[in-house]
């Protein structure tokens, strides 16, 4: 290797200015071994160029060529693929990536700790060698020192020091002073030497002449000691003396420590003392308002709110640790325990007292709400109980159980007092409702006892069976003897009940207008109560509810609200807003029954009564729900809307069923079916009561199963008619129905408008063509023959030159149509229609034009038949269109 490495030098990178440093025989990787050598070489100019050379030897001779060379500035990674293992193999990353393979481990080591060195020496740049052995990676020597990059030569390199600016400066000097230093440099040598030498001469008598000065020096010294060792014997005797000094100052330090801190145990000590009497006494005027204050007067329960604040104070203050040990303590804490159970005691007791007073006080002014739809206000009530809200939360704090007791009797009492109240408004509503007075009838005596509210109700209303024998005004559907209903309804009047098929729409106002006052009464008395118990009972109502629903608050009773607050803790009851609602609905118990009831009575005095009662509670329970969705009030009404939207349903199905069952008579015309008309009794009645009703759909829902049915069943009854023809049945009633929605323009009906208009036409065409038939029938069967043989393929022309169709024959035919006999047709043909067709919807002269028209048309059919036919035979009609417009005006004038 050392020959070939000479042999490359001198061959290859002599010529170029260049040293070979480090040489590592290599072939490429994963190809057949081709071999050449990598060369790490530097420039001897400078600045100096490092660069890795391929050299190959060459195919023709033994001599060696310099292939590919690299800057090591673009070497980026050395790879030696394993750092602990030999391994031959590495790769250079330049341009691109470099797999070589060694011949020999050693060589690829010796070459990768070259380039290291070189990196080191010359670039100073980040190159990345990676599974490179540590050893191989040597620190670069210091400074002044030569660094051994690879091989003799560079030993030699690393030998030679450049001179400094100064040193260059000093020699130039020098030489300047010397001429043949150039020209003889041994001469110059000597010269420099024999400088030197009289240089340390001179040195070495500088120094023996300071001797002396050196003596004096040490003296002085001597003398300096001699002054210390006094200082510090002075300095002894100082500090014997200070310490007995020190020793009194520590006695008189302790002293002070120990009167300091006497000191601050009695300012912790007093501190601790005015806390305690600051924070748990308690003034004698406030245990007095404890104890004899007056609970009556507004002055009294102020001084009593204020005494149990500041007892509430000092038995909730913070306690700081060790004062419970204090007997003290312990009195004082037993003290405020016994005047907070008697103050509670005494509230308590004075609060039930006062629920039943002011009970007795609402009970005596009952007499005066009885006559009128109005309910008692009880805002006089509130606004005594509200003086005592403060008290209540006080007492809420510190006695549950007796606040507890407090909320169960206040709804016990209430609950009583709001069933008569409510029973009683709701019988006067039920009263104006019927329609009937209650003579001699005093309501004075109150409160009253359900049994005779309900003996009295009974014998207001009449048996069930009589109210709804003709409660539904859809029963005018049956077509029965309007006589035989009449004195039904008379019956009814004189027993002092209304018959539902007489009411009108003052009647059904009427009721709406009692429906919606007894809403507007219910809706302000729920919600001051509701608004009352929040304040009084320190609820909060606007929380999140996760509470109970409300048929499982209705089931909880005072004594469930009792046991779900076991240790002074709610536990059924999720959050305060449940308890708000749960004492609503044991206190407004009897709402829902008698809404429903009362529901009910409107709904068997007019079933059409119930889209008043939907309009209405749908519109009070969007109310409610946007105050408080999950309300009492807002549940309750939500509840009874279920029922109000049953009942609707029920006049809906009733309706339809009523229709199905229709029974026509035999023997007289249909005319306008009576579910017809009721529809659009109907129709216009809802349409008024919907206008900008929250539940609009519900009413076009049920639009559209009335009209299917309707729909439905005039096809049923057309077909089932025999007096009347099916197609006059079919036009005139969807003639009404088009008519009635064109009216109402009822925007979800649009298709079933457009439907009944076509059904109308349709029908009206087809009566007319049949009724019409061919009035001139023999002509209408020489022309239908004239017609076949055209058809057949004879010329027109030509026709009249067949026997049976000539000229002749044609004017016999005509001759039996006189304009007499032709007017005579048309008369029976007027009666005909008139006898078929109904006064109320007034299509006789519709259906008398569309004859006409008809009539016409044929006539102009054989005019063009005549004049194709038979052409120049000059044969006419013995009436022209204008004589067939006289027959049938004069015809309808005479009608």
């Amino acid at each position: 290797m050392t020959a070939i490495k000479h042999a490359l030098q001198r061959d290859i990178f002599t010529p170029n200015d260049e040293r070979l440093l480090s040489i590592v025989n290599v072939c490429k990787a994963g190809k057949k071994k081709r071999n050449c050598f990598l060369c790490a070489t530097v420039t001897t100019e400078r600045p100096v160029q490092v660069n890795v050379v391929k050299v190959k030897k060459s195919d023709k001779g033994d001599f060696y060529k310099r292939q590919t060379a690299w800057a090591l500035r673009d070497l980026a990674v050395v790879d030696a693929k394993d750092a602990v293992k030999e391994n031959p193999e590495f790769d250079l990353h330049f341009d691109k990536v470099y797999k070589w393979v060694a011949s020999s481990t050693a060589e690829k080591n010796t070459f990768i700790s070259c380039i290291w060195k070189l990196n080191q020496r010359y670039l100073r740049k980040k190159i990345d060698f990676v599974n490179v052995s540590s050893q191989l990676l040597e620190e670069s020597v210091p400074s002044g020192e030569n660094q051994s990059v690879a091989g003799g030569d560079e030993e030699a390199v690393d030998e030679y020091q450049e001179l400094n600016a100064r040193e260059e400066q000093d020699i130039e000097i020098m030489m300047e002073g010397c001429e043949y230093a150039i020209s003889n440099a041994e001469a110059f040598a000597e010269k420099l030497s024999r400088e030197l030498q009289v240089l340390d001469g001179a040195n070495i008598q500088s120094i023996m002449a300071s001797e002396k000065q050196v003596n004096i020096l040490m003296k002085l010294l001597d003398e300096a000691l001699k002054e210390v060792d006094q200082i510090e014997l002075k300095l002894s005797s100082y500090e014997e003396m200070l310490q007995s000094v020190k020793e009194q100052m520590d006695q008189i330090s302790e002293s002070n420590h120990l009167i300091h801190l006497s000191n601050t145990n009695n300012v912790k000590l007093l501190s601790e003392i005015e806390f305690l009497v600051n924070h748990m006494d308690l003034a004698k005027g406030h245990i007095k308002a404890l104890q004899e204050g007056d609970l009556t007067s507004s002055r009294g329960i102020e001084a009593c709110t204020n005494a149990a604040d500041a007892l509430l104070q000092c038995m909730n203050v913070a306690l700081r640790p060790g004062h419970d040990m204090l007997q003290a303590v312990k009195q004082q804490q037993q003290r405020f325990s016994d005047l907070r159970e008697q103050f509670a005691r005494r509230l308590a007791s004075h609060l039930n007292s006062v629920f039943v007073q002011q009970g007795h006080d609402q009970s005596s002014t009952l007499a005066q709400h009885s006559v009128e739809l109005t309910l008692p206000n009880h805002h006089p009530f509130h606004r005594d109980l509200l003086r005592y809200a403060k008290l209540m939360e006080w007492l809420k704090n510190t006695d549950y159980t007796k606040y507890e007791g407090l909320t169960k009797n206040y709804m016990d009492y209430l609950s009583r007092l709001y069933e008569r109240e409510i029973k009683d408004f709701f019988e006067v509503a039920k009263i104006k409702m019927t329609g009937t007075t209650r003579e001699g009838k005093k309501f004075a005596t109150l409160p009253r006892k359900e049994s005779a509210v309900k003996q009295e109700t009974e014998s207001l209303h009449g048996s069930s069976g009589k109210l709804t024998g003709s409660t539904s005004s859809l029963n005018k559907l049956s077509v029965q003897s309007s006589g035989n209903r009449r004195s039904q309804s008379s019956s009814l009047l004189d027993m002092g009940n209304m018959s539902a098929s007489d009411l009108d729409v003052a009647d059904r106002t009427k009721f709406d207008k009692i429906f919606e006052q007894v809403l507007s009464e219910l809706e302000p008395l729920c919600l001051a109560e509701q608004d009352f118990i929040s304040k009084f009972f320190k609820l909060q109502q606007h929380q999140s509810v996760a509470g109970t629903t409300a048929n499982e608050a209705e089931e909880m009773d005072g004594t469930t609200l009792s046991r779900s607050h076991a240790a002074g803790l709610p536990q059924t009851v999720s959050s305060e807003k449940d308890m708000i609602r749960q004492m609503m609905t044991k206190i407004f118990r009897c709402i829902e029954p008698e809404l429903n009831n009362l529901i009910a009575l409107g709904d068997k005095i007019d079933s059409f009564n119930s889209l008043y009662m939907l309009v209405k509670m749908s519109h009070h329970v969007w109310t409610a729900q946007n105050v408080d969705p999950a309300s009492f009030l807002s549940t309750t009404l939500g509840n009874v809307l279920v029922t109000v939207k049953r009942n609707f349903d029920k006049c809906i199905s009733n309706q339809m069923k009523q229709m199905d069952e229709v029974k026509i008579s035999k023997k007289s015309k249909v005319g306008i079916l009576p579910f017809v008309a009721e529809f659009e009794e109907f129709a216009a009645l809802a349409e008024s009561i919907f206008k900008n009703a929250e539940r609009r759909g519900d009413l076009d829902k049920a639009y559209t199963k009335l009209i299917r049915a309707v729909f439905v069943s005039v096809e049923k009854v057309a077909n089932e008619s025999q007096k009347t023809p099916r197609d006059v049945v079919m036009m005139e009633n969807f003639h009404h129905i088009f008519a009635t929605l064109s009216r109402l323009k009822i925007s979800c009906l649009e298709a079933e408008k457009k439907e009944a208009k076509q059904k109308y036409t349709d029908h009206l065409q087809s009566y007319v063509i049949y009724s019409l038939g061919q009035p001139l029938e023999k002509l209408n069967h020489f022309f239908e023959g004239v017609e076949a043989r055209v058809a057949q393929g004879i010329r027109e022309e030509e026709v009249s030159y067949q026997l049976a169709f000539n000229k002749q024959e044609l004017r016999k035919v005509i001759k039996e149509y006189p304009g007499k006999e032709v007017k005579k047709g048309l008369d029976n043909l007027y009666k005909k229609v008139d006898k078929h067709l109904c006064e109320e919807e007034n299509l006789l002269q519709v259906v008398w034009h569309s004859m006409q028209d008809e009539f016409i048309r044929q006539y102009k059919h054989f005019e063009g038949l005549i004049a194709r036919c038979y052409p120049g035979s000059g044969i006419t009609m013995e009436f022209t269109i204008q004589d067939i417009l006289d027959y049938c005006s004069s015809i309808a004038q005479s009608h």
